[in-house]
């Protein structure tokens, strides 16, 4: 597969062209035939016109670049190396939502050709591939797995927003369904990726390390929240004790705040379904992620507490959030906590105002019914700044006291800034 793919006689295929699946198709379009594939024909223009949906990715990035963009499902019977990168979120129940994996799954299946590969990298639980994809693909293609086709599982590894860590400079872990598989997988992503190669042992192996990488980064946050909920009522800033404890060597450095996004937030409850299903339930895994989705409700029931110190009525307040979005940087507001926080907020009556420079108003309005205002107002009683976009980091004193009401609260979620005086109540996690 790897020399048919390197000498052009065959092409790739990458379903689902979003934070994950554009940068690996035009990565992998500098030394292969590529066909990107995503369902919205209108995000489809966009790329044809050198523009990521995403705002990821510049357009110098599209240049030079051998591949073609398509939204017609017929168009894959083109390919023979298929890589299914499209999003597996958790319904409001925080069960797993495989709707969009099965759908792709079947869409492959039908353009599946004998001697053809397919890698999944949407994060999912230990098994799904086999036991969830897999079926899926022989009935669509009436092809048999193993013996007519070929299966892999490669996690994606992309964070959105980092330019240094970009797609070809993260190792990549490969799996197949056999050792040839596996190392032609291998060979193929290692013609892209510079950071190097990781064989693992099994499909079932790579699915797990990537369920519990973010698992891990959950829990280390939710014990770093659950201890700022302590600290809080012990009247102890909790950035100076973890500046503190983190002057020894061992002590790893993980800090409080809204822990949304698709990935830190939602892989654990893939991990939590798929152990349930086999009758065992997770107690630390479950606790962590009850800490970080009550933090939203924590910070406004704070916030409201303050409010009444101050001899003032919520309902009557005014409250600016400074971002929106899951995390710095990013346009990406995808299961963001902090519009949790702007909904518990609204539950005290107190009026509040959202302003992000990254976001798009049309898709807050639609995600979360929330309208997004293009500057921020005056006469606030609270800040809150609830990500550290580079836009907000050199903002000084004067500036939040200029849009302020007298005996503000500034609520810095991120740990941006200095303890500020002279007017200005500083309060951060």
């Amino acid at each position: 597969m790897y020399e048919a793919l390197k000498n052009r006689e065959k092409r790739i295929a990458v379903i689902g062209l979003g934070y994950v699946g554009l940068p690996l198709a035009l990565e992998f379009a500098k030394k292969f035939d590529v066909l990107g594939f995503d369902i919205n024909p209108e995000r489809v223009s966009m790329m044809e016109k050198g523009i990521d949906p995403s705002n990821e990715l510049s357009a110098e990035a599209f240049k030079n670049k051998s591949i073609r963009y398509t939204a017609d499902p017929e168009d894959l019977k083109e390919a023979h190396f298929y890589v299914v990168a499209v999003p597996t979120p958790v319904d409001e129940h925080k069960v797993p939502n495989l709707v969009p994996l099965l759908k792709a799954s079947e869409t492959v299946g039908r353009a599946l050709k004998p001697g053809d590969y397919v890698i999944f990298e949407s994060t999912v639980y230990p098994g799904c591939t086999e036991e969830d994809c897999v079926p899926i693909l022989e009935q669509e293609s009436g092809l048999t797995f193993q013996k007519d086709f070929k299966v892999g599982y490669s996690p994606e590894r992309i964070n959105p927003g980092d330019k240094e860590h970009t797609v070809d400079k993260i190792l990549k872990i490969v799996s197949g369904s056999d050792a040839v598989s596996c190392s032609e997988i291998g060979k193929t992503y290692g013609a892209i990726i510079t950071a190097g190669i990781y064989e693992a042992s099994s499909i079932k192996v790579a699915e797990a390390a990537k369920v519990i990488e973010n698992t891990q980064r959950d829990l280390n946050i939710s014990f770093m929240n659950e201890l700022s909920i302590i600290f809080d009522r012990m009247g102890i800033d909790t950035q100076e004790v973890l500046k503190a404890a983190g002057t020894k060597w061992n002590f790893l450095k993980f800090y409080p705040g809204l822990v949304g996004g698709h990935c830190i937030g939602v892989d654990p409850y893939y991990l939590l379904h798929k152990s349930k299903e086999l009758g065992y339930d997770p107690q630390v895994i479950l606790s962590g992620r009850r800490i970080n989705d009550s933090m939203p409700s924590f910070i406004a029931k704070r916030l409201a507490q303050m409010l009444i110190q101050r001899w003032k009525n919520p309902q009557k307040t005014r409250v600016l959030v400074m971002g929106i979005t899951f995390k710095e940087n990013v346009s990406d507001i995808r299961n963001s906590k902090v519009a949790d926080l702007v909904r518990e907020l609204m539950a005290y009556s107190i009026k509040v105002d959202v302003t992000d420079p990254h976001a798009e108003k049309a898709e807050v309005k639609h995600e979360y019914g929330l309208d997004l205002c293009g500057e921020a107002g005056s006469d606030y009683d609270a800040i809150i700044v609830a990500v550290n976009h580079k836009e907000y980091a050199d903002l000084q004193e004067d500036y939040f006291k200029s849009i302020s009401n007298q005996d503000a609260i500034l609520m810095d979620l991120k740990g941006i800034y200095q303890p500020v005086e002279n007017g200005l109540t500083y309060w951060r996690l």
